[in-house]
């Protein structure tokens, strides 16, 4: 049986689907207005996730700041290169200390304008150049390696020519051989620098950089060096300052414990600093030549001959040897000379000298010899032009050669007055001779003088008319005529 409704039941059936179609319809317009606004926030959302590129600056691993764009760096870099290569325009300039790491961010907020700033307060600009290395140790910049190669070459020409440098270069080069040396030739073998040198490309300060010429001068020059100094009398603060060229305050800053000249103390050490070279220019000679092998002399002894007496056996020759020798100078100065090899041209001869040992006595036998070597008496003893002659006058002697009478001893040996040079002789048996005008006197005063030794040379000295001798004998002070007692 079907459900039967009245009217006043369908009427109401009626209007609440009308309600429920109303609510649908206002739902569904509902969502579709949802959907449009949710379209449009994602999209803005998406807008505003989109990545941005920065560009993070460092120098030396210290944080500069960030740049929105990459050319803003070197632009940068360029006008400060630019600007650094008006003064250093032939170096390679560069920023080595300087790194850009870039990033990718979603915000890309960057103050460019307060990083450019920064990174131009902390940027340096450096030059790409040769580092000379002394013992390890960098002691200056040069451009490049041909500057090293130039600045090697000015050390050594300080001390040879252009010509030998290069000859040795190319004897090295080609791995060549000095030929054998000539007879008095002196020639340059090597040149080197004692030092270990050596070289590295590397950054740094351009006004470090120097030209070859400015590089000798300093690696000549050299550096401060410390050393100890021993106080000695007289010295003083600014005396031991003035010395090594340093300021007085200088050396009381290497001596903390000095304060004034009162704390200097006399055989106390302090420090002093002197400049040192850098480097040692070792250069190296040969040189070949003929020298003399001295003689030698050897004295032998004739029991015969009387003491004081001598002669020459043998007189003696130097000899002669080719010599070659190596020569070492450093800075210049000799350092060392050796002797390589030596031959014998010509043997030396010894000088041979024979001296008599045969005591000679100081007393005369009483019996007096000539004087002279022949002659005759040209004078006798006595009165002439009114006045007493002593003794003889012998002239034109076969030799000229005064000899002793006899056996005595010298008591005098000069000058006399008129009698010029003259010699006297103490027999030391009462008897005296007087031998005067001679040339030249071949004994001294102290004497022993045998009979028949060589006291002198006859000559003309003094009150004389001629070349002759004057002799004179006396026995107890008194006067002797000479003709009287000689053989």
């Amino acid at each position: 049986m079907g459900l039967k409704r009245n009217s006043s039941e369908n009427s109401i059936f009626f209007k609440r689907i009308c309600q429920l179609t109303t609510m649908k319809v206002a739902t569904i317009v509902i969502f579709l207005v949802s959907l449009v606004g949710l379209n449009n926030g994602y999209a803005n959302a998406q807008k505003d996730n989109q990545l941005h590129k920065i560009y993070h600056i460092y120098i030396k691993n210290q944080y500069i700041g960030a740049v929105s764009n990459e050319k803003l760096i070197d632009q940068h870099i360029e006008d400060k290169v630019k600007k650094a290569s008006t003064q250093y325009d032939d170096l390679s300039l560069d920023t080595p200390d300087l790194s850009v790491i870039s990033e990718q961010v979603f915000q890309g907020d960057t103050n460019d304008e307060d990083t450019l700033k920064k990174l131009d307060d902390a940027l340096t600009i450096k030059a790409s150049a040769f580092a000379l290395l002394i013992d390890g140790k960098v002691a200056t910049y040069v451009k490049d390696i041909d500057a090293y190669d130039e600045t090697i070459r000015q050390l050594k020409l300080q001390y040879v020519s252009a010509k030998e440098l290069k000859a040795l270069d190319t004897m090295e080069k080609n791995h060549k051989t000095l030929p054998p040396l000539k007879k008095n030739e002196r020639r340059i073998v090597d040149i080197s620098i004692k030092q270990s040198v050596a070289g590295l490309t590397e950054y740094t300060d351009p006004a470090n950089v120097l030209t070859p010429k400015e590089a000798v001068k300093l690696l000549t020059k050299g550096k401060l060096q410390e050393k100890p100094y021993t106080i000695k009398k007289g010295d003083t603060l600014s005396s031991i300052a003035a010395k090594y060229k340093l300021s007085t305050s200088k050396l009381l800053k290497l001596n903390e414990d000095l304060t004034d000249e009162k704390s200097l103390t006399i055989g106390n050490t302090i420090k002093v600093a002197e400049l040192e070279p850098w480097v040692n220019i070792e250069l190296t000679k040969e040189s070949i030549k003929s020298e003399k092998i001295e003689h030698k002399t050897i004295i032998k002894k004739d029991k015969k001959m009387l003491t004081g007496e001598k002669k020459v056996k043998q007189k003696g020759q130097d000899g002669k040897k080719l010599v070659r020798h190596v020569i070492t100078e450093i800075d210049g100065e000799p350092a060392l000379e050796k002797v390589i090899t030596q031959s014998v041209m010509k043997e030396a001869e010894t000088r041979v000298i024979v001296k008599g040992t045969k005591e000679v006595p100081s007393r005369g036998s009483g019996s007096f010899e000539w004087p002279a070597e022949g002659g005759y008496i040209s004078s006798e003893m006595g009165y002439r032009w009114g006045e007493l002659h002593r003794g003889l006058d012998i002239a034109r002697p076969d030799g000229f050669t005064i000899k002793a009478a006899d056996n005595g001893e010298v008591t005098f040996a000069g000058v006399d007055g008129s009698y010029g040079n003259k010699v006297t002789i103490d027999h030391n048996n009462g008897f005296q001779t007087v031998y005067g005008h001679l040339a030249s006197i071949d004994v001294e005063v102290g004497q022993v003088v045998a009979q028949g030794s060589k006291l002198g040379i006859m000559g003309t000295t003094g009150n004389s008319t001629g070349v002759h001798l004057h002799f004179e004998v006396s026995k107890n002070g008194k006067l002797l005529n000479p003709l009287n007692v000689l053989k």
